[in-house]
């Protein structure tokens, strides 16, 4: 058997709640369509927001939400996005499809749509196409409270009240489509740009994250870490799942189990890459005040079949929430140094939480993974020691991480990534006893979705199989599957 032993009186580090957050870009149906339709829409909605998005995404205690990009932000201009939407600029969205964007979601939208959610917003400059000063004057048209020009703008755009700011990106993989950068260029834009991300809001200081790597490469984290690291809160990284290569990327549906294999060692791969990026943020920052922020992480197939390139959009199967389960237990154990993470995207784009047509809405099996961790959010990590009961191979036999909350719950999401076998596992603490327990679990079929026909073939339910004896806990996790259990 399986043996979890956890440590309730040992913390590791603290699990803030925006290692579950969200990304939101311009891009497919992310926004129009997925969360905004527009007052006079015929879909119910609160100032354009649809209402069945915004509860569901209540739901799952979304911490915060990045906007607008992504590749979009680079080449969006604020200003094109505010005041009367009928006098809106258009532009085309040269990234993503080529379509037409009426900038008729901008900033006043967004920061309705955090209000609704009850999130943090995390707000991404432009540094590819834009100017210090088009970036300094956004961030004092959004936080602002006393006179100025920016301030006196929004008040006249009909927002007296300045906004809270959390979070703010100062570009995006500029090393790529953000600019093309080298990491040195980047690394002395960052500090000019940053410069002028003024703090107007007293007593309260904006976070400040700078463009990382997208995946492996060491010499850009190294070079900012030296030349900017002392100017940032955060620094951020990518990591997709992508199965195959980026030319043909397989499909979403209708893989097989070479695939489905493939796809979780792919995505356990993540851990080793912010392995890498920790030792050289501990060599210039070994009080680990720089958080590492992992804001674009997911699965990425080829899109769906009679979809537009453009919009990335794919559908979601058990896999992907094998994926989710999997990497939201490792961002749990580095907790120390990763402050933020967030899925992409939101809604129709890449890994989505929830899809959309029309008025029709279905929460993907991503989203009952977030549903079944988000007990984890601002819980302390406990330290843990698993022992397999057998020889594990490129995937692990099982997989966990633990917390405990301020009311000494103790919080364990443990996952089953197997085809086949049920996994037997005993829960021990250590120096107390376990006298009761609740669970929860999604399991299936790998190839197992929701459809706007049948949108309740995949969701969580109340686990039961288990026992509490003798002061531990005995369960049998089925085949694909993820569990939260609550000890106390």
């Amino acid at each position: 058997m399986n043996k979890l032993i956890i440590q309730p009186q040992v913390k590791k580090g603290h699990i803030r709640k925006e290692l579950q957050g969200h990304f939101s870009e311009h891009l497919g149906r992310c926004i129009y369509g997925g969360v905004y339709v527009g007052e006079n829409s015929d879909i119910p909605n609160e100032n354009g927001m649809r209402k069945d998005v915004v509860q569901a995404l209540r739901d799952i205690s979304i911490p915060v939400l990045r906007w607008p990009g992504g590749c979009f932000a680079d080449e969006y201009h604020w200003k094109d996005g505010i005041g009367p939407r009928e006098g809106r600029k258009k532009m085309i969205n040269t990234h993503w499809g080529g379509v037409t964007e009426d900038n008729s979601f901008g900033t006043h939208e967004f920061m309705e749509l955090c209000r609704q959610l009850g999130c943090e917003p995390y707000v991404n400059g432009n540094v590819g196409s834009g100017t210090v000063q088009e970036m300094s004057e956004w961030v004092e048209y959004m936080t602002m409270e006393g006179v100025s020009p920016m301030a006196d703008q929004r008040k006249a755009n009909g927002h007296e009240a300045a906004w809270k700011l959390p979070f703010f990106g100062v570009g995006n993989e500029s090393w790529g489509c953000g600019g093309n950068m080298t990491a040195e260029h980047y690394a002395n834009e960052y500090r000019r740009y940053q410069t002028y991300v003024r703090n107007y809001r007293p007593g309260e200081k904006i976070y400040k994250i700078a463009c990382g790597p997208g995946d492996f490469g060491t010499e850009w984290t190294e070079t900012l870490m030296k030349v900017a690291g002392r100017f940032m809160d955060g620094l951020s990284v990518h990591y997709y799942t992508v199965p195959h290569d980026w030319n043909h990327k397989g499909h979403a549906l209708g893989f097989s189990r070479e695939d489905y294999e493939i796809t979780l060692k792919t995505a356990l791969n993540i851990e080793r890459m912010i392995r890498t990026h920790e030792v050289i943020m501990d060599r210039y920052d070994p009080e680990k005040r720089v958080g590492m922020i992992v804001d674009e992480w997911g699965t990425w197939y080829d899109v769906e079949e009679g979809t537009n390139p453009g919009f990335l959009y794919q559908q979601s199967s058990m896999r992907d929430a094998m994926v989710a389960a999997l990497t939201l237990n490792i961002f749990n154990k580095h907790c120390d140094r990763i402050h933020m993470a967030n899925i992409a995207q939101l809604v129709n784009v890449l890994q989505s939480v929830i899809l959309t047509e029309g008025p029709r809405m279905l929460l993907t099996p991503t989203y009952f993974i977030f549903k079944l961790y988000k007990d984890h959010q601002e819980n302390d990590l406990l330290e843990s020691v698993l022992i397999p009961d057998g020889p594990e191979g490129e995937l692990p036999l099982l997989q966990e991480s633990s917390s405990i909350a301020a009311d000494g719950a103790i919080h364990v999401t443990l996952v089953n990534p197997g085809l086949d076998d049920t996994r037997e596992v005993e829960i021990a603490l250590g120096g107390r006893e376990i006298r009761e327990a609740s669970a929860r679990i999604l399991t299936g079929k790998m190839d197992d979705h929701n459809t706007f026909d049948a949108p309740d073939t995949v969701k969580d339910r109340a686990f039961t199989d288990f026992t509490v004896k003798d002061g531990k806990l005995t369960a049998a996790l089925p085949p694909v599957s993820a569990a939260h259990f609550i000890l106390r």
